[in-house]
């Protein structure tokens, strides 16, 4: 069987890939988006494709029965809350995990047929400022870059987006361009010096939510410096005068930055024709998200630097399908093909294409309004897709809370157990990537296909289907009678059809012939379109308008919180979290703090920190870097309670949300900090899933099997007893070494010879060579010779994972260092390492330079 040409589940880049059924992995060459480029986590799809842990059967009250039953008991719930307390009382809540006909399906249900908006999706967490921002600015969502623009601009600026984590190959894209044209200068806005920081001519450190008063400085230096264009504006934008006195009244203290810093940004961006501004979660994730997005296109606007090649601004987003659910109404605030549901006439249409019952009349309640409203008790019946909000939202202990007291929740989920599945009455298995087909949007309107490779297991349904299911069932039957995917996507391109003569951007024209089964990648509204090329905007005048935008006061704490993402990790791990190599680069929930900070705390390096807010508390291990300034914190989001006892980051996490967008503030909220008192810690390493049980625990794959770092106050009377306990091996053989004089103890379990577990314990934060001892798990080592920790058969311990890609840890680097290898270049043609993805590259150049002033020393 020759490779399926589909398209990689994870960020918004959209990258196609090449996949075997066998789970072999590679970049498609041929898809603009990357040219056949893969980050960490692309590249190792394949080892995510397991039925380990999948949900297989639909479960009733966590019993498995049969479809027909789950099905019937869903619609007669949402039938019955609606009969009884109105369409308003149900809701979904939809992931930008779903393909497009998957989020078509269930928009047109829930707002042409129950007659309420109440939809929204995670995706609210990551772009809604964004939608916002362009609607005040365009008149309508129109991201208006393309990649292409990122390798012709002279100058490229990322504000609050680490893009060498989180979009690796707009990274290489750019990494390659300035290699190719040294004279293009990049420009990194981040509270944190990040991995992409070291691409970067210029790092601006700015203060937490200093961006708005950032760029209305920019604007402000424009006009003081004559760069405004008084032709383009006075005949293409309103609300100049009133955006510039704003700009002009801006504290540019509010920036955290120095003054020679600020002068010298303000001067390259004005004097800098061809300027792409790349913005993500940094200026997303804000209780000022859409006026930081109005500052940055204001400047844009201002100068006409905008729909030529090589400038704009640009979002990128953070899940592979959040633009596909933006064009098809998924968003609360949104109807589906780009239209506003306050616009009778917009109403009026797509009620008539879709000749449904009923039409939603205004907004739902965008996501964190929507669990408040579960939390009050508004919502009767809910649906969640594909996605984790007791993880994944703001405060999320009091998101599982609001969603048990739902009285009826359904959950649509690959994996069985999750922390919001188990909250739910019933579970129905879904296809995942691999197994279902679809299309996908990503940053730079392109659309591609996924395709399936993979048979769906069990009695695994595509999301479309299961939804058409329910809607026949609750009366709706012939307006839901879909056979394929491909029915969908003609029907959503039909609607675009019926409504052009509404003037709006979304144009599909392109699609109403295409062949869906072999549809190659094509952007809307066509490849080449160029928006705004004509100074033609969709406000009813034709212009687009700045907004007149003030720096927020944010209240001052010790510690501000910021969270972000790692490296090799999506989201709350689901699927990444099954590959041993990603989890082998950072694999315990974490907390960067400031060495400064940390020495007045008396934190020490592998302490555990106790970070703590009127929300929640979380003990994070700490990772003492001076990358963030001081009073600021940075943890990864991704750890669940099924992977951590006490780590999941957005229990601190405050559910403040923009005013304008409704996307929540994640980026730096009020937190205490202090170091907790452990009186030991654990190191475990075993073959089977261990429980995370002690009050700091956290569980990763590894090579042989699973890992679990633990930490307590109150130490165990009896380790052999505890580590049987925890890792379900009560009646196996039993080796134990103690050391009274360092409290140390040593555990080993074996079955018939071969090793199944091995637990250190230590009255202070463990140091073992890890690897060495995973690679011992399965083996037929003697118990004596595992307790001394030493790797299987002698083999070198290649240390903590540096390059996920290819699995090159940090001892194999040094070695090649002392060998001779003094370049990023000379390491990847020894190791492999920074050779893909080339993530690591900046962790490959401190090694580099953290052996050569040693053997200096030396």
């Amino acid at each position: 069987m020759s490779a399926i040409r589909t398209t990689c589940p994870y960020c918004g880049v959209g990258c196609g890939v090449l996949a075997d059924a066998d789970g072999t992995i590679k970049g498609d060459p041929d898809h603009p988006a990357n040219f056949g480029r893969l980050c960490s986590k692309g590249a190792a799809l394949g080892e995510t494709i397991d039925l380990e842990g999948r949900l297989l059967r639909p479960m009733v009250h966590g019993e498995a029965t049969d479809w027909d039953t789950a099905l019937d008991l869903v619609a007669e719930k949402f039938s019955a809350a609606i009969a009884e307390h109105g369409p308003d009382s149900v809701a979904f809540y939809a992931s930008g995990q779903l393909l497009t006909e998957d989020y078509y399906v269930a928009n047109k249900l829930m707002k042409g047929f129950i007659g309420s908006a109440n939809i929204d999706t995670n995706s609210r967490l990551c772009m809604a400022s964004s939608v916002a921002g362009h609607k005040r600015a365009f008149g309508t969502d129109t991201v208006p870059g393309t990649y292409e623009d990122l390798e012709q601009a002279d100058l490229i600026v990322l504000v609050g987006s680490n893009l060498a984590w989180c979009h690796p190959v707009l990274h290489q894209r750019i990494a390659a361009a300035k290699e190719a044209r040294p004279s293009m200068r990049i420009v990194n806005i981040d509270p944190r010096r990040t991995a992409t920081s070291d691409l970067a001519d210029l790092h601006l450190s700015i203060a937490p939510d200093g961006d708005v008063a950032l760029f209305n400085g920019v604007l402000a230096h424009l006009a003081k410096t004559g760069r405004i264009d008084a032709a383009y504006t006075s005949a293409h934008v309103n609300g100049l005068a009133a955006a510039l006195k704003t700009a002009q009244a801006t504290n540019l203290d509010d920036t955290g930055l120095k003054a020679h810093d600020l002068a010298a940004f303000f001067e390259l961006w004005a004097s800098t024709e061809k300027v792409v501004t790349v913005y993500s979660q940094g200026v997303n994730q804000s209780q000022s998200g859409t006026d930081k997005v109005n500052a940055i296109l204001n400047c844009h606007l201002a100068t006409g630097r905008i729909g030529k090649a090589g400038m704009g601004p640009f979002s990128v987003t953070g899940q592979p399908n959040a633009m596909g659910g933006r064009e098809v109404g998924g968003l609360a605030n949104m109807l589906a093909n780009h239209l506003d549901i306050e616009n009778a006439g917009h109403r009026a249409a797509v009620q008539g294409f879709w000749a449904s019952p009923a039409i939603c009349t205004k907004q739902g309640f965008k996501a964190v309004d929507l669990f408040q409203a579960c939390a009050e008790g508004k919502i009767k019946a809910l649906w969640v897709m594909s996605t984790n909000p007791a993880v994944s939202l703001p405060d999320a202990g009091s998101v599982a809370e609001a969603i048990a007291r739902v009285p009826f929740v359904v959950t649509s989920d690959m994996i069985e157990k999750t922390d919001t599945n188990a909250l739910a009455d019933v579970l129905l298995p879904v296809a995942g990537w691999g197994e279902k087909n679809g299309t996908v949007t990503n940053s730079e309107r392109r659309i591609s296909r996924q395709r399936a490779f993979l048979e769906a297991p069990g009695e695994a349904r595509p999301d479309w289907q299961i939804v058409s299911d329910v809607a026949k069932r609750m009366g709706f039957g012939d307006a839901f009678d879909y056979q394929s995917p491909a029915e969908i996507f003609a029907e959503y391109v039909a609607l675009d059809g019926a409504l052009s003569p509404t003037v709006r951007d979304l144009d599909l024209s392109i699609f109403a012939d295409v062949d869906y089964a072999e549809m190659i990648p094509i952007q809307w509204p066509r490849n080449g379109h160029r928006f705004f090329a004509d100074g033609r905007f969709y406000h009813a005048d034709g212009k687009a308008r700045m907004i007149a935008v003030s720096a927020p006061k944010l209240p001052r704490s010790r510690f501000a919180l910021n969270t972000g993402r790692n490296r090799d990790q999506w989201h709350t791990m689901t699927r990444t979290g099954k590959s041993r190599r990603l989890g082998a680069h950072l694999a315990e929930p974490y907390v960067e703090i400031h060495p400064v900070d940390a020495a007045e705390l008396g934190a020490e390096h592998g302490a555990i920190i106790e970070v703590e807010n009127a929300h929640g508390t979380a003990l994070l291990r700490a990772l003492i870097t001076d990358r963030g300034p001081q009073g600021q914190l940075f943890a990864p989001m991704h750890w669940t309670r099924q992977r951590t006892r006490n780590g999941t980051v957005n229990t601190l996490t405050a559910p403040v949300v923009d005013p304008v967008s409704g996307q929540p503030a994640l980026k730096s909220g009020a937190v205490t900090a202090q170091v907790y008192r452990a009186k030991w810690y654990g190191f475990l390493a075993c073959r089977s899933e261990p429980a995370p049980s002690a009050p700091y625990a956290a569980v990763a794959r590894t090579a042989t099997g699973w890992q679990m770092e633990l930490a307590g106050r109150k130490p165990s009377a009896d380790w052999a007893a505890e580590a049987q306990n925890i890792t379900g091996l009560q009646h196996a053989d039993v080796s134990i070494q103690t050391d009274p004089s360092r409290g140390t103890t040593r555990v080993a379990i074996a079955v018939d010879g071969v090793i199944e577990a091995l637990l250190f314990v230590a009255p202070r934060p463990v140091v073992v060579a890890r690897n060495a001892i995973i690679s011992l798990i399965g083996t037929e080592t003697s118990s004596l010779e595992a307790l001394a920790g030493r790797s299987a058969a002698n083999q070198p311990d290649a240390g903590a994972t540096v390059c996920a890609c290819f699995n090159v840890g940090r001892n194999t680097l040094l070695s090649a260092i002392e060998g001779g290898a003094t370049s990023v270049a000379a390491l990847g043609e020894m190791t492999c390492a920074g050779t893909n993805c080339g993530s690591c590259k900046p962790e490959l150049k401190a090694l580099i330079s953290e052996a050569s002033i040693r053997m200096a020393a030396e």
